[in-house]
């Protein structure tokens, strides 16, 4: 068990009534008026206010990425209906440049998988109406070694990435110098300030020292976990440790337990509906890492899932928590917009099971009633329910509902 239920029922509670009284509070220290303005500048910089949609390259396609696949996947984002949904960030990941900047010390791409250079694909995906991402390192070498890290060469990387069009950057954490991520991530924050064009910066140290309490400060997104897999035991590991941080969280900045396998191949339909319905609840970016191109109807069904996008992209942008877990048998639950909850009863046991979740338990009343929508039925369980809800869930599978007073 992670959290016994009673302590993290009154940890909801309390966030409940702070929202009540809408006095939320600032999870950091930003009493450093640099620091301040930072942060104020990365929330009126019109990114991230809710977390990102997007695709990127690495969970299927790893270091063989080129021009044409990047230009088809945005095609294929915008013909799939994905775009219309809020998909909008097309992001080349590791392996996109040569191994050696040039002699200015410019980086330079590589010839022979993007001929047309990234300005090009910028523009094309622009002409869409979508955004390109691109990712380096706080490092001498990105963690593929085939291409130069930006580390000594952040302002000179952040100029070239903004003359480039570029809209997204994922910043790794190889092969670094030794000193604390905290600086080698702050300095690609600055120059990025520097360059006058709004660039979501999405900070990828793993969660090994603890980004959650320092990175709101200088990125839009941080990861919490290591490197996620298309398998099910990472997909319950990487929740819990996320789960953890969610207080430091919000609009703006964004806890990242990493991209989304779903359509990948690993896991079943009912496993890559928990992976999706707890990233969404969660508020975690939704990078779909999958070949869309060439996916079937059921993974498109799950990633199109209007009503569960619309959890993720809820504008009050508190990341649900695990509130109780027995037997494999866990219940998530956050606050939404217009005073409504998300719930998720997730079974990671191997077997058939009843899960119940009382509004005592999420800070609600048990005679106020409500109406209970199930997200991947699209219907009504009911339309006045008070005081408890309870639903059998498969294994590996969960159910997904928002509750609103009615």
């Amino acid at each position: 068990m992670i959290m016994g239920w009673r302590s993290s029922s009154v940890l909801f509670l309390l966030v409940v009534v702070i929202l009540g009284s809408g006095k939320v509070a600032h999870a950091m220290d930003l009493s450093s008026n640099a620091h301040e303005n930072y942060t104020q500048f990365l929330l009126a910089n019109g990114v991230a206010h809710t977390p990102p949609m997007g695709w990127n390259s690495w969970n299927h396609f790893q270091c063989d990425i080129d021009e044409w696949t990047v230009k088809s996947t945005a095609d294929a984002l915008v013909s799939t209906g994905l775009a219309a949904l809020g998909y909008k960030y097309v992001n080349i990941d590791d392996c996109w440049g040569e191994k050696d900047r040039d002699w200015r010390g410019n980086l330079r791409v590589k010839p022979s998988t993007f001929p047309s250079g990234i300005k090009a694909l910028a523009d094309y995906v622009h002409a869409k109406g979508l955004k390109l991402g691109i990712y380096s390192d706080a490092g001498y070498q990105t963690c593929s070694k085939t291409m130069p890290g930006s580390l000594g060469h952040e302002d000179q990387d952040a100029r070239t990435f903004a003359e480039w069009g570029i809209d997204y950057l994922k910043y790794d954490n190889c092969y670094h110098d030794g000193s604390k991520p905290l600086y080698r991530f702050a300095r690609m924050s600055y120059a990025l300030q520097k360059v006058g064009r709004p660039i979501l910066y999405a900070i990828c140290e793993w969660g090994e020292d603890n980004p959650a309490k320092w990175a709101s400060r200088y990125g839009n997104a941080w990861r919490t976990t290591g490197d996620i897999k298309d398998i099910w035991e990472s997909i319950t590991s990487i929740a819990d440790e996320n789960n953890i941080w969610g207080r430091y969280a919000g609009p703006g900045r964004w806890n990242d337990p990493d991209m989304l396998e779903v359509g990948n191949g690993g896991m079943s339909i009912e496993e890559y509906q928990s992976h999706f319905s707890i990233w969404a609840a969660m508020k975690a970016p939704l990078l779909i890492g999958c070949d869309i191109r060439s996916t079937t109807t059921e993974t498109l069904g799950i990633l199109g899932n209007k009503e569960v996008i619309g959890v993720n992209q809820d504008p009050l942008g508190i990341q649900a928590r695990k509130i109780r877990s027995e037997a494999g048998l866990e219940v998530w639950a956050g606050p939404l917009s217009k005073r409504r909850v998300v719930i998720v009863l997730w079974n990671r046991s191997r077997f058939r099971a009843p899960i119940s979740v009382g509004w005592r338990d999420i800070g609600l009343s048990p005679f106020m009633p409500v109406t209970v929508r199930d997200l991947w039925a699209h219907s009504f369980v009911s339309k006045n329910m008070r005081s408890r809800l309870t639903a059998y869930v498969a294994p590996h599978a969960c159910k997904m509902y928002i509750l609103a007073p009615i």
